[in-house]
């Protein structure tokens, strides 16, 4: 069987292409009930769809190739209502170990627009869940996104891939939580609506923050995100009081000039006690007089600071993205042999059968020739068999496990049939060419 996989991302289709194909969860569901209710290709044995912000792929197991590279591509157009034509030219396609490899890199945030991002590892979780769900996860796709998943979760917790902010909305919050140490008893005042706002609320709240105060200049509006974000409401009218009570200012409107001055910041630290301010202004033009950074216990970032920082971390990121993929090279191997050992389990599995077929007859004749036997000894004779051949084959067995990420695993599995004298059948083709059946999930 082979693993096949299509797909798109931020690196090969623009963003108005990837929002067009862009699945939905329930569109996923949807999607993928087609294969478990057979109205896909015979021939395609699993499916897995991950979908996200930046990328579309679609992973599925086959004993087929090219065939189901177009029918993956018929699959995609169909459900997403496209013309196919416009979406070929910026597919990408892989297949067996190079898909493998390919989603070890999705999972530990290499391939991601922002390297190291940890959104990624549970989007991949979740296309499992979601293929899980539907049945169309199978022996082999499922122990691709277990491996995955398992390689992601190595990279992040061994490496410092994912430890630095990486976001101007994330460092951002990082700083904040720098200055103010019990961010959840913070009082953050948004200052804006802007969308680098709204990232920031959420780096935040990811940080436990609690109490947050959305000022804008109209109230109707400072109410709606205020709910969404389940916040307070103000308007300009009241920043003056807003300066003074807040520990974090995110700033972000759309502006032509600034609003908040120093003299308002001076006037406001007057009445906090060298109670530090961290003013933090993502907005383009300003919207935080710069000289409120000379101001005592106030600490003042802009975007060009912010930048400063972010290459700063976006640097160390890609200085552990070495060490990343040695880990995933290990977790890559593992995978192979695992794609190898599929070579020699329909061989043991038909050498434990032949032997059983064997047991089962010579044990017939016996029980014919001593008829009188006791319900007590029929069983202890074949309890005796069964360890028996339990015991001949054990070593056999093992070795045949052993040998099946070798080289040369191909050629030991000729000669263990022709030694045995097994018959290949004419079953689906595995990652090594020859026949095997697709192995469930206890083998």
């Amino acid at each position: 069987m082979h693993i096949l996989s299509i797909g798109l991302s931020h690196t090969s289709a623009p963003l108005n292409l990837r929002e067009r194909i862009n699945f939905g969860e329930e569109q996923i569901r949807a999607s993928l009930s087609r294969l478990s209710c057979g109205h896909l290709s015979g021939n395609m044995a699993e499916m897995v769809i991950l979908s996200t912000c930046n990328r579309i792929e679609i992973y599925a197991v086959s004993s087929q190739e090219q065939e189901i590279f177009s029918e993956l591509e018929i699959f995609l157009s169909e459900t997403r209502d496209i013309n196919r034509d416009e979406f070929t030219p910026h597919l990408y396609h892989h297949k067996d170990v190079d898909a493998a490899r390919h989603l070890f890199n999705i999972a530990a945030g290499l391939d991601s627009l922002v390297v190291g991002e940890p959104q990624i590892l549970g989007q991949v979780t979740r296309a499992l869940e979601l293929a899980r769900g539907q049945n169309t996860a199978g022996p082999l796709l499922n122990r691709l996104f277990q491996s995955a998943i398992h390689a992601g979760k190595r990279a992040r917790t061994e490496t410092a891939i994912s430890r630095n902010p990486a976001s101007v909305s994330s460092l951002a919050a990082s700083l904040s939580e720098r200055v103010v140490h019990h961010i959840a008893d913070a009082q953050i005042v948004i200052l804006g609506a802007g969308e680098m706002a709204e990232l920031a609320v959420e780096a935040l709240r990811k940080r436990g923050a609690n109490r947050i105060l959305v000022v804008t200049r109209t109230l109707e509006r400072a109410r709606a995100l205020a709910l969404r974000w389940d916040a307070q409401a103000a308007t300009f009218e009241n920043l003056n009081t807003a300066l003074t009570s807040a520990d974090i200012l995110i700033a972000s409107t759309g502006a032509p000039h600034t609003l908040i001055s120093h003299e308002m910041v001076k006037d406001a630290m007057t009445q906090r006690a060298e109670r530090p301010l961290v003013l933090i202004d993502i907005a383009v033009p300003r919207d935080i007089d710069p000289e409120t950074a000379n101001i005592p216990h106030v600490r003042l970032y802009d975007m060009d600071s912010l930048n400063a920082q972010l290459e700063h971390s976006l640097a160390e990121r890609m200085a552990e993205i070495p060490q990343v993929k040695t880990i995933l090279e290990e977790e890559l191997t593992k995978f192979e042999d695992y794609l190898k050992s599929l070579e020699m389990l329909p061989i043991i599995a038909d050498i434990h059968q032949q032997a059983e077929t064997i047991r089962q007859a010579e044990l017939d004749k016996t029980f014919r020739r001593l008829p009188d036997l006791t319900k007590a000894e029929r069983a202890r004779i074949i309890a005796m068999s069964q360890a028996l051949v339990k015991k001949i084959l054990q070593t056999p067995t093992h070795r045949l496990r052993a040998e099946a990420a070798c080289p040369h695993a191909p050629e030991y599995a000729t000669v263990a049939r022709t030694l045995f004298g097994l018959h290949k059948d004419e079953g689906l083709c595995n990652f090594s060419g020859n026949t095997a059946p697709i192995p469930t999930a206890s083998e």
